[in-house]
């Protein structure tokens, strides 16, 4: 079959749309560890790889104007031709792809939320966000001083290193519940988060609200604390508890003033429709996950405030649309609308919500494309098969949970590799078993394995986890790999063996973003300068 031909886009004329704020998705569908090595500002990440289990929520319009690229690796074509196919009819290829974007004038960012990254420098650099090295910090815990250490990272990465006598407070969840934890006027409270970003905008938050206390940032996170040569706590479970009526008024009213500084917009259903109707809208909902399962507005997305602002580019990925905000309680979605604003979004929060209106109930289930036809095969069908010699299993997890785990004799790989080198990424067999976590992205991969092949392709039924389930036998370790490990960038700042050197590079990396910022000329933030009276920068 002819390739189907999609018209070029000039680099120019998408940095001439993105400065004037007029819908756009710029999408780069290599894997994530390509990706981070260096893109445009608003490029998003969505890889040819897993292009089915995200797109749709992401990009939820049909009409949008959307521009696909890599950097010659030639899986921008078959993203596009993927999407035509579920509606969208408005595709183009960037032409020249990362050379022509430079060729325009335009920069390539590094590592990924890059935008959320260097709008909290730029926040930091207007506001002079007041801030405490690791060393201080450790003296005062030391010498047990009235203060108090706020973690505003997700509860998973606090749980896994934290640090000592620091309570789990994600970023959008700070203003709501600092009155409670740090009730005296006089305690001082530290915000940290892994690097720099997460501290920077929840030190600020507080600022911005005109909390009492004295309020920093730790400087460089936990990575400034590794660096400083201090020790870290690990497996912590110390969490925000219930809010006190009193904070909670007190908390909204300042909330619902920062966002009007910020230029925030109010919705009521009635409005919301209309901005459905007109133009993309992303509607999330940034209480805690555990409270959206409890209750929820129907077509909400649970984004909890903190990632939201930290990981925007992950969650509305079409630049220019409209995001609205909502909660239960007046103050997270105000405090985050505040944030996306000066991040440069058209953004409102859903105003005149009753009880009544949090009617569904269970998480947030993303939207997926049809998978083609497949015959599937039980675990213990597979177990048979394997007996024979003549199978072969393809694992399309991620490369990380196969190599902890995996059916004995699996192979792993990347569609991407399996669109670049074709039926020679594969090894021989008469029959081949496509599986990965629940078989979810493994069934989109049928057609493409079969054509290759010839052969037949089933797809196990409930994945690799109804494997273990049936309790038979897997393997550990990197004995079959067909793909380059690239499916994942490691974080800087994740885990507890990263390099010293390779933090301090990350550190350097974000102290540069904001002259960046300025040669690129395309990011529209517009940063409300509040500063802590009485508290030296």
């Amino acid at each position: 079959m002819a390739e189907q031909t999609f018209p070029l886009r000039d680099a120019a004329d998408i940095i001439q749309a993105l400065r004037q704020q007029q819908e756009i998705a710029l999408v780069d569908v290599r894997d994530e560890a390509l990706y981070a090595t260096g893109h445009p500002l608003f490029a998003v990440n969505l890889p040819l790889s897993k292009l089915e289990l995200e797109w749709l929520d992401r990009i939820p319009r049909r009409d949008t104007a959307i521009t696909l690229y890599d950097n010659g690796e030639g899986l921008a074509q078959a993203a596009a031709e993927r999407v035509t196919r579920w509606g969208y009819s408005n595709i183009t290829l960037l032409k020249d792809d990362l050379d022509g974007w430079e060729a325009a004038g335009g920069e390539l960012f590094i590592d990924v939320n890059s935008p959320s990254k260097a709008f909290g420098e730029l926040v930091e650099h207007h506001n002079q966000t007041p801030s405490l090295a690791a060393e201080d910090v450790n003296a005062l815990l030391r010498e047990k001083a009235d203060v108090v250490v706020l973690d505003a990272r997700r509860y998973d990465e606090y749980h896994t290193m934290s640090i000592p006598d620091g309570v789990s407070v994600p970023g959008g969840e700070l203003v709501l519940r600092v009155r409670d934890l740090a009730p005296s006027p006089a305690t001082t409270v530290i915000v940290n988060c892994a690097g720099r970003t997460r501290s920077i905008i929840g030190t600020q938050s507080l600022v911005n609200a005109g909390i009492r206390n004295p309020v920093f940032a730790l400087r460089n996170g936990t990575i400034g604390w590794k660096l400083a040569g201090l020790s870290l706590d690990h497996a912590q479970t110390r969490r925000y508890g219930a809010t006190s009526d009193t904070a909670q008024r007190q908390a909204a009213a300042q909330a619902r003033r920062v966002a009007d500084q910020a230029g925030v917009l109010r919705l009521d259903k009635s409005a919301l429709a209309r901005w459905q109707q007109e133009a993309t809208t992303y509607l999330f909902d940034v209480r805690d996950g555990e409270e959206f399962s409890a209750g929820h507005l129907p077509g909400s997305r649970s984004v909890p405030g903190g990632q939201l602002i930290q990981e925007t580019d992950h969650y509305a990925s079409v630049r220019g649309a409209r995001i609205v905000l909502l909660d239960d309680e007046g103050v997270r979605a105000n405090m985050t609308a505040s944030w996306l604003a000066q991040l440069g979004w058209q953004v409102a929060v859903l105003d005149g919500l009753t009880a009544q209106d949090f009617s569904q109930q269970g998480g947030w289930q993303p939207q997926v494309p049809s998978a083609p036809a497949a015959e599937f095969i039980s675990p213990t069908q597979l177990s048979e098969w394997l007996a024979q010699n003549n199978t072969q299993v393809l694992d399309f997890t991620t490369r990380a949970n196969h190599v902890k785990s995996h059916i004995p004799g699996a192979a792993w790989l990347l569609r991407s590799t399996l669109q670049q080198q074709g039926n020679s990424a594969l090894p021989a067999a008469d029959r081949y078993v496509l599986t990965c976590g629940s078989s979810l992205l493994a069934g989109y991969a049928v057609d493409h394995v079969a054509a290759l092949t010839g052969k037949p392709v089933y797809v196990l039924e409930g994945g690799n986890a109804a494997w273990r389930n049936a309790n038979l036998p897997t393997e550990t370790g990197e004995q079959n790999l067909l793909s380059p490990a690239i499916d994942r960038y490691r974080r800087p700042y994740e885990g507890t063996d990263i390099e010293p050197a390779v933090m301090q590079a990350y550190l350097d990396w974000e102290y540069g973003l904001v002259a960046q910022l300025d040669r690129d000329g395309t990011h529209g933030f517009r940063v409300l300068k509040v500063q802590q009276e009485g508290v030296p920068a």
